[in-house]
């Protein structure tokens, strides 16, 4: 659950220090992923006048579902994939 808790940071912050569980190194590299492309799509929106600025108020409701869901879900210790991100994240999670 706490490689949800402050988004990307936590994320890379546990791809770091776990060495071990591949539950844990998988959540945290989807966290990573997640927020990070969040973040970056924040920003592109951001740079667009107007319609940008529709499309970041939709952007702030889903980042935090999605923040609480996959914290809540992560704490039932359920290995749940997101669409395109899951994948992504189970597939690199048994390299680090």
């Amino acid at each position: 659950m706490l490689c949800y808790a402050l988004g990307f940071i936590t994320g890379l912050l546990f791809l770091a220090v776990e060495k071990d569980s591949r539950f844990v190194k998988f959540h945290a590299l989807q966290s990573t992923l997640l927020f990070a492309s969040l973040f970056i799509m924040s920003v592109v929106f951001s740079l667009i006048p107007l319609i940008g600025w529709f499309f970041n108020m939709l952007l702030i409701p889903v980042t935090l579902v999605l923040w609480i869901g996959c914290m809540l879900l992560a704490l039932q210790e359920r290995k749940f994939m997101l669409p395109v991100i899951g994948p992504i994240a189970d597939r690199e999670s048994s390299r680090f």
